[in-house]
């Protein structure tokens, strides 16, 4: 690569701004379709007379792929251009939000939510990729702001954009065609603004690891799925016990990879690097809490407190305030200050959750605690800073892929767990459990609110 292609996107977006706006308005919609699904379940549930076990795979499902391929998506447009990965993943999702949106059952909505799910791991990292090469200086310190931003704000506009839709009496569907338009617009002005590359990079895609790693997430997420609807067969906790099987294969694997002189999908000595640990564990349990609560609020609100999906979308909107408020105002503290208040937020998070069982009617104490939740996580913006900030600059990127991974599959773990508990004993035992997952997420918080890690 020379020099000059290099250089050229720089001297591009100091004349157009067109860039930042398509990448970050498609980062946008793959955040948007994680939450405002969580709305419509109990709509879906009703037209397409759907299990629960059928509405946690659809809410499920995209994080799910999404998960186990982010690490592979960004290798992708390492090797074959951020463009061009950025593109091809836009049209995948588009095509496949479409598709979900017109599926006539549960199992055709499950598989575009499927391919929905690869088409936003192959865009999304290609957008932090490509406001790194293309913005300098104040430029590349405002378009990360505004990258910030949009992820807090797809919380935000996600919960309350998608009581509203069904608020109009459009059914379920319009949450997903609303945003095919978007999309095909998208991919028109990007074919034309976005800076070519060429790629060539020598990460490789760990076939072996990946494969491994997803037949352990999906033998281990599936039953916990499933098994409520289907009297918790036998096949079932055999399959969670292969799916430990399969993880150690996966481990033996991407060491077999590394001593190879390949690049692993996961590096095991990113992860023996001070803070890694800790906030893996953080970034496991504090996310399952925040899955979990967005799927069965819904279905508490809408279902037993019997609100309108308009008045259960506006019922959450505290709620993703606070979360987005404090995620954009954090950076902004003393560096010190937010390391040791990184425990605090779920100090206030964990009675929260607990206190949901105790208001289970709704109204404005249900509000004050589920904002009072969202600030509390809100704190999360702070964890893959901390976690990664003893890691080789080398694996920097391998590092923070490991952890949005776990991020995202701690999320899918939430809604599969959470979500059946919630379907067979109710509100006050989920509260239990979400408030049990934030006082584990606090727990190894502690570790990264330290001064020095070990």
């Amino acid at each position: 690569m020379t020099a000059a292609t290099l250089t050229l996107p720089a001297e591009r977006t100091k004349t157009s701004p067109l860039l930042l706006a398509i990448i970050l308005v498609g980062q946008f919609l793959a955040i948007l379709n994680v939450n405002i699904v969580n709305v419509a379940t109990p709509t879906i549930r009703d037209d397409l007379h759907s299990s629960g076990a059928g509405l946690q795979m659809i809410v499920a499902g995209y994080t799910i792929v999404y998960a186990v391929l982010l690490i592979t998506g960004a290798r992708v447009g390492d090797l074959f251009g951020y463009k061009r990965a950025f593109l091809t993943g836009l049209a995948l999702f588009t095509l496949t939000t479409l598709g979900s949106g017109l599926a006539f059952s549960t199992g055709w909505l499950v598989v575009f939510r499927f391919a929905q799910g690869a088409g936003a791991a192959l865009m999304m990292p290609q957008v932090l990729t490509l406001i790194q090469r293309n913005y300098q200086g104040a430029a590349r310190a405002k378009a990360m702001g505004l990258w910030s931003a949009v992820i807090s704000g797809g919380i935000v506009v996600g919960q309350a954009l998608g009581g509203i839709l069904l608020g109009l009496g459009l059914g379920w569907r319009i949450v997903f065609l609303v945003m095919v338009p978007i999309g095909a617009l998208l991919l028109a002005a990007g074919l034309r603004v976005l800076p070519a590359d060429v790629g060539g990079g020598r990460a490789g895609l760990d076939p072996a690891g990946l494969i491994s790693l997803s037949v352990a997430v999906l033998l281990f997420i599936v039953p916990l799925v499933l098994g409520r609807d289907l009297g918790w067969p036998v096949w079932g906790w055999v399959s969670v016990g292969l799916s430990l099987v399969v993880f150690v294969a996966f481990v033996w694997i991407e060491r077999w990879v590394k001593g190879r002189g390949g690049r692993p999908l996961v590096d095991a000595s990113v992860l023996r690097a001070p803070g890694m640990r800790p906030g893996l564990a953080v970034l496991l349990f504090g996310p399952a809490t925040w899955g979990a609560f967005l799927f069965t609020s819904a279905l508490h609100l809408q279902g037993e407190l019997r609100l309108t999906p308009l008045q259960s979308g506006l019922m959450l909107v505290p709620c993703a305030l606070a979360f987005a408020g404090v995620g954009l105002g954090w950076p902004k503290l003393p560096a010190v200050l937010r390391r040791r208040l990184l425990p605090v937020g779920y100090v206030v998070a964990a009675p929260a959750y607990f206190g949901l069982g105790l208001v289970g009617g709704g109204g404005l104490p249900y509000a004050i605690l589920s904002a009072l939740i969202g600030a509390g996580l809100g704190v999360q913006v702070a964890v893959t800073t901390l976690a990664t900030e003893r890691v080789d600059e080398a694996y920097a990127a391998d590092a923070s892929g490991a952890l949005l991974t776990v991020m995202q599959l701690g999320q899918v773990i939430g809604v599969a767990t959470v979500g059946t508990l919630f379907m067979s004993q109710g509100e006050g035992a989920t509260s239990i459990a979400l408030a049990g997952l934030a006082v584990l997420a606090g727990l190894a918080s502690l570790f990264l609110a330290r001064p020095k890690l070990g």
